[in-house]
Protein backbone atom coordinates (compact mmCIF):
# COMPACT_ATOMS: atom_id res chain seq x y z
CA UNK A 1 0.00 0.00 0.00
CA UNK A 2 2.55 2.55 1.30
CA UNK A 3 4.51 1.91 -2.79
CA UNK A 4 0.78 2.52 -3.92
CA UNK A 5 0.08 5.50 -2.11
CA UNK A 6 2.91 7.51 -3.40
CA UNK A 7 2.22 7.95 -7.05
CA UNK A 8 -1.18 8.66 -6.12
CA UNK A 9 -0.30 11.22 -3.84
CA UNK A 10 2.85 12.78 -6.82
CA UNK A 11 -0.06 12.95 -8.96
CA UNK A 12 -2.47 14.94 -7.16
CA UNK A 13 -0.08 17.72 -6.04
CA UNK A 14 0.23 17.83 -9.72
CA UNK A 15 -3.50 18.66 -9.89
CA UNK A 16 -3.17 21.17 -7.21
CA UNK A 17 -1.05 23.05 -8.76
CA UNK A 18 -2.54 22.82 -12.26
CA UNK A 19 -5.71 24.18 -10.77
CA UNK A 20 -4.16 26.69 -8.90
CA UNK A 21 -2.35 28.17 -11.60
CA UNK A 22 -5.27 27.81 -13.46
CA UNK A 23 -7.53 30.34 -10.92
CA UNK A 24 -4.46 32.55 -10.97
CA UNK A 25 -4.55 33.32 -14.71
CA UNK A 26 -7.76 33.50 -14.40
CA UNK A 27 -7.68 35.91 -12.08
CA UNK A 28 -5.01 38.31 -14.07
CA UNK A 29 -7.15 38.15 -17.39
CA UNK A 30 -10.06 39.47 -15.88
CA UNK A 31 -8.47 42.42 -14.38
CA UNK A 32 -6.37 43.20 -17.13
CA UNK A 33 -9.71 43.13 -19.40
CA UNK A 34 -11.47 45.31 -16.73
CA UNK A 35 -8.28 48.10 -16.90
CA UNK A 36 -8.32 47.96 -20.60
CA UNK A 37 -11.73 48.66 -20.55
CA UNK A 38 -11.70 51.64 -17.77
CA UNK A 39 -8.95 52.79 -20.22
CA UNK A 40 -10.71 52.54 -23.00
CA UNK A 41 -13.92 54.22 -21.65
CA UNK A 42 -11.82 57.19 -20.36
CA UNK A 43 -10.23 57.83 -23.69
CA UNK A 44 -13.43 57.26 -25.20
CA UNK A 45 -14.84 60.20 -23.02
CA UNK A 46 -11.82 62.28 -23.93
CA UNK A 47 -11.91 61.94 -27.31
CA UNK A 48 -15.92 62.43 -27.00
CA UNK A 49 -15.47 65.76 -24.81
CA UNK A 50 -14.30 69.19 -25.90
CA UNK A 51 -14.74 68.91 -29.14
CA UNK A 52 -15.36 72.28 -30.79
CA UNK A 53 -12.49 74.28 -31.54
CA UNK A 54 -11.89 78.27 -33.14
CA UNK A 55 -9.53 79.02 -35.34
CA UNK A 56 -8.60 82.18 -37.04
CA UNK A 57 -5.61 82.52 -39.17
CA UNK A 58 -3.79 85.26 -41.60
CA UNK A 59 -0.06 86.43 -42.83
CA UNK A 60 2.29 84.19 -44.81
CA UNK A 61 5.97 83.51 -44.55
CA UNK A 62 6.75 84.21 -48.40
CA UNK A 63 8.81 87.46 -49.39
CA UNK A 64 6.13 89.78 -50.46
CA UNK A 65 6.61 90.51 -53.86
CA UNK A 66 7.52 94.38 -55.08
CA UNK A 67 5.36 95.96 -57.18
CA UNK A 68 6.62 96.70 -60.65
CA UNK A 69 7.52 100.86 -61.32
CA UNK A 70 5.09 102.75 -63.40
CA UNK A 71 6.39 103.93 -66.23
CA UNK A 72 4.57 106.73 -68.41
CA UNK A 73 6.56 107.97 -71.53
CA UNK A 74 7.27 111.33 -72.30
CA UNK A 75 5.36 112.68 -75.06
CA UNK A 76 6.88 114.10 -77.41
CA UNK A 77 5.73 117.57 -79.42
CA UNK A 78 6.37 118.41 -83.04
CA UNK A 79 7.79 122.25 -83.43
CA UNK A 80 5.91 122.40 -86.95
CA UNK A 81 2.50 121.75 -85.04
CA UNK A 82 -0.41 124.76 -85.90
CA UNK A 83 -0.42 127.17 -83.10
CA UNK A 84 -4.39 126.61 -83.34
CA UNK A 85 -4.09 122.49 -83.04
CA UNK A 86 -5.27 122.20 -79.55
CA UNK A 87 -5.05 117.87 -79.05
CA UNK A 88 -2.00 117.88 -77.13
CA UNK A 89 -0.26 121.07 -77.88
CA UNK A 90 -0.68 124.18 -76.10
CA UNK A 91 0.49 127.86 -76.36
CA UNK A 92 2.82 126.90 -73.65
CA UNK A 93 4.49 124.11 -75.17
CA UNK A 94 5.35 125.42 -78.42
CA UNK A 95 7.62 127.58 -77.08
CA UNK A 96 10.87 127.17 -76.02
CA UNK A 97 11.68 127.95 -72.48
CA UNK A 98 14.45 130.09 -72.37
CA UNK A 99 14.78 133.44 -69.74
CA UNK A 100 12.86 136.64 -70.72
CA UNK A 101 14.94 139.75 -71.88
CA UNK A 102 16.42 142.18 -69.53
CA UNK A 103 13.84 144.60 -71.22
CA UNK A 104 11.09 142.42 -69.79
CA UNK A 105 12.40 143.58 -65.67
CA UNK A 106 11.34 147.25 -64.94
CA UNK A 107 13.91 149.89 -64.93
CA UNK A 108 14.03 152.04 -61.81
CA UNK A 109 16.02 154.95 -61.34
CA UNK A 110 19.09 154.12 -59.27
CA UNK A 111 18.78 156.49 -55.66
CA UNK A 112 20.58 159.65 -55.63
CA UNK A 113 23.31 159.65 -52.76
CA UNK A 114 22.88 161.26 -49.39
CA UNK A 115 25.19 164.48 -48.90
CA UNK A 116 26.03 164.73 -44.81
CA UNK A 117 27.31 168.10 -44.09
CA UNK A 118 30.38 168.57 -42.14
CA UNK A 119 31.48 170.62 -39.74
CA UNK A 120 34.03 172.94 -41.23
CA UNK A 121 37.52 172.70 -39.37
CA UNK A 122 37.74 175.99 -36.66
CA UNK A 123 39.71 178.92 -37.42
CA UNK A 124 43.16 179.73 -35.81
CA UNK A 125 40.76 181.70 -33.11
CA UNK A 126 38.44 178.37 -32.07
CA UNK A 127 39.57 177.43 -28.50
CA UNK A 128 37.88 173.94 -27.81
CA UNK A 129 36.35 173.54 -24.45
CA UNK A 130 38.06 170.88 -21.92
CA UNK A 131 35.72 167.57 -21.94
CA UNK A 132 35.64 165.43 -19.09
CA UNK A 133 35.18 161.64 -19.43
CA UNK A 134 33.82 159.47 -16.42
CA UNK A 135 34.21 156.78 -16.54
CA UNK A 136 31.08 154.30 -17.00
CA UNK A 137 30.22 150.84 -15.22
CA UNK A 138 29.09 148.86 -17.94
CA UNK A 139 28.09 145.85 -15.76
CA UNK A 140 30.38 143.11 -17.12
CA UNK A 141 32.55 141.25 -14.53
CA UNK A 142 35.71 139.96 -16.16
CA UNK A 143 36.32 137.38 -13.77
CA UNK A 144 32.65 135.47 -14.00
CA UNK A 145 32.87 136.12 -18.20
CA UNK A 146 36.43 133.70 -17.92
CA UNK A 147 34.74 131.15 -15.73
CA UNK A 148 31.67 130.64 -17.93
CA UNK A 149 34.45 129.96 -20.56
CA UNK A 150 36.13 127.48 -18.82
CA UNK A 151 32.86 125.94 -18.19
CA UNK A 152 31.69 125.97 -21.45
CA UNK A 153 34.91 124.59 -23.09
CA UNK A 154 34.64 122.07 -20.00
CA UNK A 155 31.21 121.19 -20.87
CA UNK A 156 30.63 121.26 -24.63
CA UNK A 157 32.72 117.69 -25.08
CA UNK A 158 30.68 115.85 -23.09
CA UNK A 159 27.64 117.44 -24.50
CA UNK A 160 29.32 116.85 -28.07
CA UNK A 161 29.94 113.38 -27.25
CA UNK A 162 26.88 112.57 -26.13
CA UNK A 163 24.99 113.70 -28.79
CA UNK A 164 27.16 112.07 -31.15
CA UNK A 165 26.42 108.64 -29.13
CA UNK A 166 22.76 109.01 -29.45
CA UNK A 167 22.68 109.58 -33.05
CA UNK A 168 24.94 106.71 -33.42
CA UNK A 169 22.48 104.03 -31.56
CA UNK A 170 19.51 105.74 -33.42
CA UNK A 171 21.57 104.70 -36.64
CA UNK A 172 22.55 101.43 -35.50
CA UNK A 173 19.16 100.55 -34.05
CA UNK A 174 17.41 101.46 -37.97
CA UNK A 175 20.00 99.59 -39.33
CA UNK A 176 19.33 96.22 -37.82
CA UNK A 177 15.69 97.01 -37.98
CA UNK A 178 16.44 97.46 -41.76
CA UNK A 179 18.70 94.18 -41.84
CA UNK A 180 16.22 91.75 -39.92
CA UNK A 181 13.43 92.99 -42.01
CA UNK A 182 15.92 92.10 -45.42
CA UNK A 183 17.06 88.78 -44.03
CA UNK A 184 15.22 85.58 -44.78
CA UNK A 185 15.97 84.76 -40.28
CA UNK A 186 12.38 84.51 -38.81
CA UNK A 187 11.61 83.91 -35.26
CA UNK A 188 7.81 81.57 -34.23
CA UNK A 189 6.69 81.58 -31.07
CA UNK A 190 3.89 79.61 -29.29
CA UNK A 191 2.09 80.77 -26.51
CA UNK A 192 -0.73 78.19 -24.53
CA UNK A 193 -2.93 80.01 -21.37
CA UNK A 194 -5.10 78.05 -19.74
CA UNK A 195 -8.27 79.41 -17.95
CA UNK A 196 -11.09 78.66 -15.59
CA UNK A 197 -14.36 78.50 -17.40
CA UNK A 198 -15.83 81.02 -15.31
CA UNK A 199 -13.92 83.52 -18.01
CA UNK A 200 -17.15 83.17 -20.25
CA UNK A 201 -17.00 86.95 -21.09
CA UNK A 202 -13.96 86.09 -22.94
CA UNK A 203 -15.15 82.90 -24.82
CA UNK A 204 -17.81 85.51 -26.99
CA UNK A 205 -14.70 88.11 -27.19
CA UNK A 206 -13.00 85.61 -28.70
CA UNK A 207 -15.63 84.09 -31.25
CA UNK A 208 -16.68 87.97 -31.80
CA UNK A 209 -12.69 88.65 -33.15
CA UNK A 210 -12.51 85.84 -34.76
CA UNK A 211 -16.12 86.39 -37.17
CA UNK A 212 -15.41 90.16 -37.41
CA UNK A 213 -11.00 90.39 -38.16
CA UNK A 214 -9.72 91.61 -41.44
CA UNK A 215 -6.82 88.86 -42.15
CA UNK A 216 -6.49 90.57 -45.79
CA UNK A 217 -4.12 93.09 -44.10
CA UNK A 218 -1.42 93.45 -42.43
CA UNK A 219 -3.02 95.91 -39.80
CA UNK A 220 -6.30 93.89 -39.27
CA UNK A 221 -3.83 90.92 -38.29
CA UNK A 222 -2.05 92.86 -36.03
CA UNK A 223 -5.05 94.03 -34.67
CA UNK A 224 -6.46 90.93 -34.16
CA UNK A 225 -3.30 89.94 -32.30
CA UNK A 226 -3.53 92.89 -29.86
CA UNK A 227 -7.19 92.26 -29.10
CA UNK A 228 -6.66 88.94 -28.24
CA UNK A 229 -3.48 89.91 -26.08
CA UNK A 230 -6.20 92.53 -24.47
CA UNK A 231 -8.71 89.69 -23.54
CA UNK A 232 -6.53 88.19 -22.41
CA UNK A 233 -4.96 90.18 -19.93
CA UNK A 234 -8.63 92.03 -18.82
CA UNK A 235 -8.79 88.41 -17.13
CA UNK A 236 -5.76 87.09 -14.96
CA UNK A 237 -7.90 86.02 -12.32
CA UNK A 238 -8.99 83.22 -14.25
CA UNK A 239 -5.62 82.28 -15.22
CA UNK A 240 -4.09 78.78 -14.03
CA UNK A 241 -1.93 77.06 -16.73
CA UNK A 242 0.76 78.29 -19.52
CA UNK A 243 3.42 77.21 -21.65
CA UNK A 244 5.30 79.14 -24.25
CA UNK A 245 8.28 78.31 -26.73
CA UNK A 246 10.03 80.73 -29.02
CA UNK A 247 12.28 79.47 -31.67
CA UNK A 248 14.70 81.38 -34.47
CA UNK A 249 15.06 79.81 -37.94
CA UNK A 250 17.06 80.55 -40.55
CA UNK A 251 15.60 80.51 -43.56
CA UNK A 252 11.52 81.42 -44.30
CA UNK A 253 10.95 77.77 -45.26
CA UNK A 254 11.90 76.26 -42.15
CA UNK A 255 10.05 79.25 -40.09
CA UNK A 256 6.71 78.19 -42.47
CA UNK A 257 7.28 74.33 -41.91
CA UNK A 258 7.27 74.63 -37.98
CA UNK A 259 4.68 76.95 -37.73
CA UNK A 260 2.38 74.40 -39.69
CA UNK A 261 3.58 71.65 -37.82
CA UNK A 262 2.45 73.58 -34.08
CA UNK A 263 -0.81 74.25 -36.01
CA UNK A 264 -1.59 70.76 -36.76
CA UNK A 265 -0.25 69.87 -33.56
CA UNK A 266 -2.97 72.00 -31.74
CA UNK A 267 -5.52 71.14 -34.40
CA UNK A 268 -5.83 67.32 -33.76
CA UNK A 269 -6.92 68.15 -30.85
CA UNK A 270 -10.26 69.20 -32.29
CA UNK A 271 -12.67 66.54 -33.05
CA UNK A 272 -14.79 70.08 -34.71
CA UNK A 273 -13.74 73.11 -35.69
CA UNK A 274 -16.86 74.88 -35.32
CA UNK A 275 -15.97 78.41 -36.15
CA UNK A 276 -13.03 78.96 -38.87
CA UNK A 277 -11.81 82.61 -40.11
CA UNK A 278 -8.62 81.62 -42.54
CA UNK A 279 -7.31 84.79 -44.84
CA UNK A 280 -10.77 86.27 -44.58
CA UNK A 281 -12.90 83.61 -45.14
CA UNK A 282 -15.08 82.24 -42.02
CA UNK A 283 -16.72 78.95 -42.15
CA UNK A 284 -18.67 77.49 -39.28
CA UNK A 285 -19.93 73.88 -38.02
CA UNK A 286 -22.85 73.27 -35.81
CA UNK A 287 -21.95 71.49 -32.56
CA UNK A 288 -24.09 68.43 -31.89
CA UNK A 289 -26.19 68.59 -28.58
CA UNK A 290 -24.16 66.64 -25.95
CA UNK A 291 -25.03 65.94 -22.16
CA UNK A 292 -21.42 66.66 -21.04
CA UNK A 293 -20.97 68.04 -17.79
CA UNK A 294 -20.34 71.91 -17.42
CA UNK A 295 -16.64 72.98 -18.22
CA UNK A 296 -14.29 73.50 -16.18
CA UNK A 297 -11.34 75.19 -18.30
CA UNK A 298 -10.70 77.11 -21.59
CA UNK A 299 -7.54 76.80 -23.21
CA UNK A 300 -6.35 79.47 -26.05
CA UNK A 301 -3.31 78.97 -28.10
CA UNK A 302 -1.55 81.96 -29.40
CA UNK A 303 0.96 81.18 -32.63
CA UNK A 304 2.95 83.76 -34.03
CA UNK A 305 5.27 84.25 -36.95
CA UNK A 306 7.65 87.27 -36.84
CA UNK A 307 10.78 88.43 -38.51
CA UNK A 308 12.85 88.85 -35.48
CA UNK A 309 16.27 87.20 -35.45
CA UNK A 310 16.13 86.52 -31.45
CA UNK A 311 13.67 84.26 -29.74
CA UNK A 312 11.05 86.95 -28.21
CA UNK A 313 9.94 85.39 -24.87
CA UNK A 314 10.88 82.96 -22.86
CA UNK A 315 10.38 80.01 -20.31
CA UNK A 316 6.32 80.94 -18.53
CA UNK A 317 6.25 79.96 -14.64
CA UNK A 318 4.45 82.64 -12.71
CA UNK A 319 1.52 85.26 -13.58
CA UNK A 320 3.91 87.78 -13.60
CA UNK A 321 6.14 86.13 -16.54
CA UNK A 322 2.91 85.50 -18.37
CA UNK A 323 1.68 89.00 -18.35
CA UNK A 324 5.47 90.14 -19.30
CA UNK A 325 5.02 87.41 -22.50
CA UNK A 326 1.65 88.82 -23.34
CA UNK A 327 3.08 92.24 -23.10
CA UNK A 328 5.79 91.23 -25.48
CA UNK A 329 3.74 89.79 -28.16
CA UNK A 330 1.36 92.88 -28.03
CA UNK A 331 4.20 95.27 -28.83
CA UNK A 332 4.81 93.40 -32.22
CA UNK A 333 4.70 95.78 -35.06
CA UNK A 334 2.72 95.63 -38.03
CA UNK A 335 6.01 95.21 -40.35
CA UNK A 336 7.44 92.22 -38.05
CA UNK A 337 4.28 90.65 -37.86
CA UNK A 338 4.25 88.16 -40.84
CA UNK A 339 1.53 85.05 -39.24
CA UNK A 340 -0.93 84.88 -36.68
CA UNK A 341 -2.92 81.89 -35.81
CA UNK A 342 -5.44 82.22 -33.11
CA UNK A 343 -6.77 78.85 -31.28
CA UNK A 344 -9.12 78.12 -27.97
CA UNK A 345 -11.23 75.34 -26.98
CA UNK A 346 -14.02 74.64 -26.69
CA UNK A 347 -15.60 77.53 -28.97
CA UNK A 348 -19.03 76.65 -28.83
CA UNK A 349 -20.15 77.48 -25.03
CA UNK A 350 -21.98 74.15 -24.02
CA UNK A 351 -18.97 72.07 -24.79
CA UNK A 352 -16.84 71.28 -22.09
CA UNK A 353 -13.37 70.89 -21.09
CA UNK A 354 -12.42 69.03 -17.37
CA UNK A 355 -9.85 68.95 -15.25
CA UNK A 356 -8.87 65.38 -16.73
CA UNK A 357 -9.29 65.90 -20.51
CA UNK A 358 -6.96 68.68 -20.11
CA UNK A 359 -4.58 66.68 -18.29
CA UNK A 360 -4.86 64.33 -21.34
CA UNK A 361 -4.43 66.77 -24.11
CA UNK A 362 -2.68 69.97 -22.88
CA UNK A 363 0.34 67.55 -20.67
CA UNK A 364 2.78 70.50 -20.84
CA UNK A 365 0.85 72.46 -19.36
CA UNK A 366 2.96 74.55 -16.59
CA UNK A 367 0.36 75.66 -13.54
CA UNK A 368 1.02 78.75 -12.38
Amino acid sequence: MYRNGRPRLFWSLILLLALVSTLCLYQLATTTLHSALQQGVLSANVNQAAISGGRAKGGTFNRPSSPAPSYSPTPSYSRSAPRGYSEGYSDYDERPSRPYPRSYYPSYPAPAPILIPFPAAPGPTYIPSPTYAEPVDDGLDVGFIFVLLVLGFAVLPIVLNYIRLSSTKSEQTGADQLNELANDVVTVTRLQVALLAQARELQRDLTTLAEQADLSTKQGLSELLRETILALLRNPEYWTHARSSSQTLKTREAGSRLFERLSLEERSKFSMETLVNVGGQVRRQTLPTSDADPAAYIVVTLLVGTADDYPLIGTVRSTSELKQALQRLGAISPDYLLVYELLWTPQDERDSLSREELIAQYPDLVQL
